[in-house]
């Protein structure tokens, strides 16, 4: 494997003319850095815009009629802005007319191009700034990143197309968040991924050119054991597997787009989450695997989630019933309802589902129960939060789950759930919606 860097630029990262020259100096300061996927650029400070929002309100105007030259102003002053300043003191960035390209996509969007098409020239426009501040080769995504009739990505056609593409590139600037999709004739058109899907596209171009390592630059530096909106100055984490980043991502620790893991998870390429405004903080080196010696005793991080909602139901002789789980989950599928957890005893079982999933279908679900499973009693406990601590480390560690539930009972946290998957990389427990900051401070400060 060559020592190959793919580099990917969050919209904070890239949002101004002084942001982009704090990218520049960092891809210059290390020649490996060699394929380059920015995204559109974000907010400058709160009660700024993000470039992709307005893109969107400007399709939707075209939909409902309405005249958006006020809102494209706004998005061509940005673009302008940052490319007069750059070009104040960089001379060659004044060979570039970036009014070519934004007079060009207003009269696409005028003539009613596509949401993903309109939403995807963020990406765009800033990849033609980039790559011509960098000196690096534009390569358009649409021609390298490739959706199937059915909008889904066709990885293996992906892979084949970007790798026989950038293998004869040096250095490349590529944006993020979209690709293209063959219909009919084969006629392609413009396919985004979901928001946030930059990730997603520097995912595939490190696998696409086999790098040795996969960095993500935002505006953190990296991971952190808790959300600092509830824990006071929470460690950063140096280090963390894709499982356990898996684990805490699913209970609502986000930095990572989800579906950015699995291209360079399959890879074995580790990634590295870095902050753009400082460089030289080491950030969160996510990898496939850490030696278990090195983590004993510890716990990766605390995450969780707030609403939800417990149906308990008891029968008796319920372990002896064949198909009794069977038939409750096929309620839940049947209205379209995803369960989170399902705990169970011998003659009880409990549906744990997100609030989100059962809304307005509650009373339906449980008419299905009483009438399909006849249970003897079925109780609902609303207002639960779930608390997932994770470690990989955790099961070869006496005593972990003991320091928790001490911890909680100490500071007068009532468990109402506890369940561990057998793989012991997660110990969740279930806490009164009020309880759930205090439960996440009790478990943090009991570990560090």
């Amino acid at each position: 494997m060559e020592n190959i860097i793919v580099a990917k630029f969050g919209g904070s990262s890239l949002a101004d003319a002084h942001q982009f020259e704090k990218v520049k100096n960092i891809v210059d300061n290390n020649p490996n850095r060699r394929y380059i996927v920015p995204s559109a650029p974000g907010k400058r400070h709160g009660k700024d815009y993000k470039i992709t929002d307005l893109l969107y309100l400007c399709h939707t105007h075209v939909q409902q009629g309405i005249p958006f030259d006020d809102v494209f102003k706004i998005i061509s002053e940005r673009y302008n802005e940052i490319v007069k300043e750059l070009s104040s003191r960089y001379s060659h960035m004044k060979d570039l007319n970036i009014n070519y390209y934004l007079d060009k996509i207003k009269k696409d969007i005028s003539e009613g191009s596509s949401s993903d098409y309109t939403a995807s020239r963020g990406e765009y426009l800033n990849g033609i700034i980039l790559s011509t501040l960098l000196g690096y080769e534009f390569i358009d995504p649409a021609d390298i990143i490739l959706f199937d009739e059915d909008g889904c990505l066709s990885s293996s056609d992906t892979q084949e197309a970007a790798h026989n593409r950038l293998i004869k590139v040096e250095k490349a600037v590529i944006p993020g968040f979209y690709g293209s999709q063959c219909e009919g004739q084969c006629e392609k058109h413009i396919k985004t991924f979901s928001r946030g899907g930059s990730d997603v596209t520097g995912a595939i171009i490190a696998r696409a050119v086999g790098a040795s390592l996969y960095e993500n630059w935002t505006d953190v530096s990296g991971f952190l054991m808790a959300d600092p909106r509830i824990v006071t100055s929470p460690r950063p984490i140096k280090t963390i597997t894709y499982r356990e980043l898996r684990e805490l991502s699913y209970m609502g620790a986000t930095v990572l787009h989800e579906d950015s893991v699995f291209p360079v998870r399959e890879a074995g390429i580790p990634i590295n989450i870095k902050n753009t405004n400082m460089p030289q903080d080491p950030g969160t080196l996510i990898v496939s695997d850490i030696k278990a010696t090195n983590t004993v005793g510890t716990i990766t991080g605390i995450a969780g989630k707030k609403d939800f909602t417990v149906i308990a139901i008891e029968k008796n002789l319920m372990n002896t019933e064949l198909g009794f789980c069977r038939k409750l989950l096929s309620i839940l599928e049947n209205h379209g309802v995803a369960f989170e957890s399902m705990p169970a005893g011998i003659d009880s079982v409990s549906l744990v589902i997100a609030d989100s999933q059962i809304k307005n279908k509650l009373d339906d679900i449980i008419h299905d129960i009483k009438r399909q499973c006849k249970p003897d009693s079925i109780e609902i406990l609303p207002n639960m939060a779930l608390v997932a601590t994770v470690g990989q480390g955790m099961s070869q560690s006496k005593g972990i789950a003991a320091k928790i539930f001490d911890a909680l009972g100490k500071n007068n946290v009532n468990i109402r759930m506890i369940n561990q998957g057998s793989s012991e990389i997660n110990i969740i427990v279930g806490v009164e919606n009020n309880d759930f900051e205090k439960a996440i401070r009790s478990i943090y400060e009991v570990f560090i």
